[in-house]
Formats: structure tokens, C-alpha cells, sequence
């Protein structure tokens, strides 16, 4: 393959010769704004904190991003949540009904779901029995229309992580953009592939504010990419893709790192411990390795287990469907409190 990465082949004609819109707030920028009357939105002029439009480029907290991630703010997108940031690029970037990607499952179910509802075909290589990328398949799966590949590391619903060799090989030899979701990547001991933004410029990283940081009911999703992707993703985004509270809320807990920091040891010293325990329960066929903040297990009969922990009133995630998955069941890893009851139902049953 040999990699010969050119934005411009992937970008959409229609994205392409677009002009964006430009909301009011776009149209004046300018940050000593305290004696000014501003009458350009048609917004209710009476303020109760947010009657005005919110920043569209959301730069307080792509500030406080970019200093904590070491990147630029124009290599950060902030979305509704991972999955719309996920759909921009579908349609950024996938023409539909001739474009395709490419997935991993069993992964994240949104790839194919946004894929079909795009209208790009959805190319699924199996990972191998230990839940690995199988590089010469995915390679052989790839044509000129394929635009994206999918790695979801640590990946949703196995826990582990993908090898970076692999991931290294497909950003070196694929034209079209690795998309990386990194939801989890705060549990892992793995470095996130933001290092490399700079020496890939095929490389797109997604992450959330959603599982670590504890805001999954703020919904704000991260894109990091090259300057040049990100801007073609501004580009065909909604202008106020997210709400002025979002933006504070986010703001607050990017102030507090050390409360999430603590959070993330304490939901990893409770995974250990689950891991530990499970070892014991005799209907537990598999524990699968995980970089996650949950755990995949085989049982014996998932469906029946599964039903035995709601009656005790423990509520965990039947994956039995998905493929490579056969019997197996995902607990989220909860508080000391939670995981103490979810031991004792395990153990009880």
C-alpha cells in the first residue's frame, strides 16, 4: 500500500466547494466586549445566564484541552458527545453509497449504526480469538473507496487494548484516515495515541468526557486530529453543537483533575479486586483481560445468569449477541459499596 495521505482525496465534493454557515456569533469576534449592546442574534435580550448563544468553537475549554493535552486548540473538535463527533465524520468524509469503512467487532455498536444510517457500506473484520486487529485481513478488505478504519483501544465490549505495532502498521500504509476511540483509554496503563497526532496525518483520535470524568449526562465528545481534518469538520458541524452548560460544566471538572484522577485509582483498585474475586465463582468460564473501567466474563449460560443478578437487583450487560462473544457478560465497575453487593450476588448465586 505505502502511504501517499492526501486530505483532498477524502473530503467530500459537496463538503468541498461548500460555504459554511456563519452564525452571528461567528461573524463578530472580538474579546473586550464589556460595554458592548449586542443586538446581532435576535436573542432574548434579558439575561438569566444563558439567553445569549454559546461560543461555537467552545475555546475556554478547548484551552484548558489543549494545555492538558499538549495539542493546539485547532486540533481539537468538541462534539454532542463522541457519537455525533462520529457522524461528522461520516459525513465529512464518506460518500454514500459508494464509500466504505471498515470495523472491528465486536466493538462499539455506533460505527455500523452511523454507517447505515450514512448510507456507506460497513466492512466488518472479525479481531482475532484473543480480540486482536487481524492486519492482513483488514489490509486485504481495503479498495480505493474505503475512507476509514475504526479501532476502538481499550476497545467496548472486550477491555483490552490493541497492539501498537498493528495500529502503527495500518497508519503507514493506509491513504484514508484510523480513527482511534479512545473512550477508555483513562483506565489504561497504555499511553493515548495523541503523542503521535503530529506524525500521522492520517490519525484521528476520539475521546469523551462521558466514562473517566464522570459527565456522560453533559455529552461532550473530543475529536483530535491535524488541523487540516478538524477543519473540514468545523466546517459541516452545527454552529452551537454544544450548549452554553455543557461548556461550564465541562470547565468545572477540567479544573479538578485531581478529583478525576482520584476517581480513575479508585475505579481501577476496584477492578483489581473484582478481577480477583471472580476467579472464585464457579460458573465463570473466562475473565477476559481488561485496560477498561469493566470486565468481560464468560459463564456458562449468560442469559440465565444475567436474569439471576437483575432479581438480586444488580443491573450488568448481556453480550452474548455480539460476535466472538458467545455467553459472556460485561460488569461496569461500580463504587466499593456496589461491587461489594455484586460479589455477594455472584457468590450467592
Amino acid at each position: 500500500m505505502g502511504n501517499s495521505f492526501d486530505i483532498n482525496n477524502l473530503v467530500r465534493e459537496n463538503v468541498k466547494s461548500m460555504k459554511p454557515y456563519s452564525s452571528a456569533r461567528d461573524e463578530f469576534e472580538d474579546f473586550d466586549t464589556a460595554d458592548m449592546i449586542f443586538l446581532d442574534a435576535n436573542e432574548n435580550p434579558f439575561e438569566n445566564g444563558v439567553n445569549r448563544y454559546p461560543d461555537p468553537q467552545q475555546m475556554s475549554v478547548k484551552s484548558v484541552l489543549a494545555k492538558q493535552k499538549n495539542v493546539k486548540t485547532t486540533q481539537i473538535l468538541l462534539g454532542n458527545g463522541s457519537d455525533e463527533v462520529l457522524d461528522l465524520l461520516f459525513r465529512a468524509f464518506c460518500e454514500p453509497k459508494t464509500d466504505n469503512v471498515i470495523t472491528l467487532p465486536p466493538t462499539y455498536g455506533m460505527y455500523g449504526v452511523l454507517a447505515t444510517i450514512n448510507a456507506v457500506e460497513n466492512r466488518e473484520i472479525l479481531l482475532s480469538k484473543d480480540f486482536q486487529p487481524e492486519i492482513e485481513k483488514i489490509v486485504a478488505a481495503i479498495d480505493e473507496n474505503t475512507k476509514m478504519i475504526f479501532l476502538c483501544s481499550p476497545n467496548n465490549p472486550t477491555g483490552n487494548s490493541f497492539s501498537d505495532e498493528g495500529v502503527a502498521y495500518l497508519l503507514q500504509n493506509f491513504n484514508g484516515l484510523v480513527v482511534i476511540d479512545e473512550a477508555y483509554i483513562d483506565f489504561s496503563k497504555k499511553d493515548s495515541w495523541i503523542n503521535e497526532l503530529d506524525e500521522y496525518p492520517n490519525l484521528v483520535i476520539t475521546q469523551t468526557l462521558s466514562k473517566a470524568y464522570g459527565l456522560a449526562g453533559i455529552r461532550l465528545g473530543v475529536c483530535y486530529g491535524s488541523a487540516t481534518v478538524i477543519a473540514v469538520l468545523n466546517k459541516i458541524k452545527p454552529p452551537y453543537n454544544v450548549n452554553e452548560l455543557t461548556q461550564r460544566r465541562a470547565l468545572e471538572r477540567l479544573d479538578d483533575i485531581a478529583k478525576v484522577t482520584s476517581e480513575i485509582t479508585s475505579i481501577i483498585a476496584q477492578r483489581e479486586e473484582l478481577l480477583k474475586v471472580l476467579l472464585d465463582v464457579n460458573y465463570v468460564e473466562k475473565i477476559y483481560p481488561t485496560e477498561a473501567n469493566f470486565i468481560l466474563v464468560k459463564v456458562d449460560d449468560a442469559n440465565k445468569r444475567y436474569a439471576e443478578l437483575i432479581a438480586k437487583g444488580i443491573v450488568i450487560r448481556n453480550r452474548t449477541t455480539q460476535p466472538l462473544c458467545e455467553n459472556t457478560l460485561r460488569l461496569t465497575v461500580g463504587t466499593e459499596i456496589e461491587n461489594k453487593k455484586l460479589i455477594e450476588a455472584l457468590k450467592e448465586i
